[in-house]
């Protein structure tokens, strides 16, 4: 069995899979991918029918990588022969006291040069009967807003990192990181192996991964959930009907047209309890449900119908929920990403990132923001503001 590689990437979840994908793509072989659960399980963030993928964001750093995003999709799309990202269009809805400033939005868009519309309440309701609306809401529509469709996305980019040549080991959970030289001793399932380069994508498990280097990330870990609702108007909700959307204030609430069940989707942000991967159930919290519920009944009352299911998943999240993609000062040649619980639509971008760090030792993009040693994130007890 192989134990030397180029790079080894520890999780394989969303960013972790664009990770491997990437680099396999530069190195084939010569990458690693390791899983300390079984590939594609449900423990993380990273599994379910869907996530957002949007050019609409607060700051114009975030839309500008957005545009990179699409295409790092596109190149993952072309070389797996696969359509992936579906287009339904996209409305972030704001009332009048919203927590963020729309003009936040409207000002990154006009700055990256992002097409989009501005619309009242009543424009909305026009062209998507299927909203409730009071007069004080206005909305942006962009347009290339949609769907990326996470447990297809990981599937294509681990089917095609083995295609271009990297292994991948699942069930090995790591339980060392030695230095050796310039070049890394990783244990993980009872192996060792070696590598010039570590890359941790472990989501709320990272500081369980950089504990072994001497590093901590303040992180803040949740429970959170979605519920499917099996709507009776269900052609009304169909993609190419009904938008994504994104509720901009708190509680902050978010839905997706029907994909994947037979109903609409619906999930509060960073509604959920703190926990830690140990002591997360996967029961679903009845008062958060409830919240979400009784959003759908003010203003999306169609939308409501029988409960499909209801599934938890973890958010593990920086202090200002900005992301980590960088080298631990302490061991440039690990290298650590924290998605902050909203990257799953830039993680084949991170993924390529990744790779040119790697192998060509630093990347064209522009991941400054995105510091490990960043003020806040030095922080014993940070504050924390996590709208997005």
């Amino acid at each position: 069995m192989k134990t030397n590689f180029h790079t080894i990437v520890l999780g394989l979840g969303g960013i972790g899979s664009g990770a491997v994908y990437w680099l396999s793509r530069r190195l084939g072989g010569e990458v690693l991918g390791l899983e300390q659960f079984e590939i594609g399980h449900v423990k993380g963030s990273s599994q379910d029918h869907s996530r957002i993928i949007r050019l609409s964001y607060h700051t114009p750093h975030y839309v500008e990588l957005a545009k990179h995003a699409y295409i790092a999709w596109r190149e993952l799309e072309r070389d797996a022969e696969e359509s992936l990202i579906v287009k339904t269009g996209g409305l972030d809805l704001s009332p009048a006291d919203a927590t963020i400033p729309i003009s936040d939005y409207t000002y990154s868009m006009d700055t990256a040069g992002v097409p989009y519309e501005r619309l009242t309440a009543q424009e909305v309701m026009y062209r998507f009967p299927q909203w409730k609306l009071t007069d004080d809401i206005t909305a942006i529509y962009q347009s290339e807003s949609g769907i990326a469709p996470a447990a297809k996305c990981v599937a294509a980019h681990l089917r095609m990192a083995k295609v271009h040549g990297a292994e991948l080991r699942d069930n090995a959970p790591i339980t060392a990181i030695n230095p050796v030289g310039d070049e890394l001793e990783i244990t993980a399932g009872g192996v060792t192996y070696r590598a010039h380069n570590l890359v941790i994508c472990a989501g709320a498990w990272t500081n369980h991964a950089l504990a072994y280097v001497g590093w901590k990330i303040p992180l803040t870990v949740t429970q959170e959930q979605v519920s499917y609702l099996a709507t009776p108007h269900l052609e009304d909700f169909m993609p190419d009907r009904f938008p994504i959307w994104i509720w901009m204030t708190e509680p902050c609430f978010y839905g997706f047209p029907a994909y994947g069940e037979s109903g609409t989707k619906i999930a509060e942000d960073v509604g959920g309890e703190k926990c830690t991967p140990e002591t997360r159930t996967f029961q679903p919290n009845e008062t958060t449900y409830q919240r979400s519920m009784d959003f759908m009944e003010k203003y999306l009352p169609t939308g409501i119908g029988p409960l499909i299911y209801t599934k938890t998943c973890l958010y593990d999240m920086t202090p200002d929920r900005d992301f980590i993609i960088d080298r631990v000062p302490t061991q440039p040649n690990v290298m650590v990403a924290s998605g902050a619980a909203h990257s799953f639509k830039f993680t084949s971008l991170i993924g390529r990132i990744f790779s040119e760090m790697s192998v060509d030792g630093k990347t064209q993009f522009n991941i400054s923001p995105f510091r490990i040693d960043r003020p806040i994130c030095m922080e014993e007890n940070p504050e924390t503001n996590f709208m997005v």
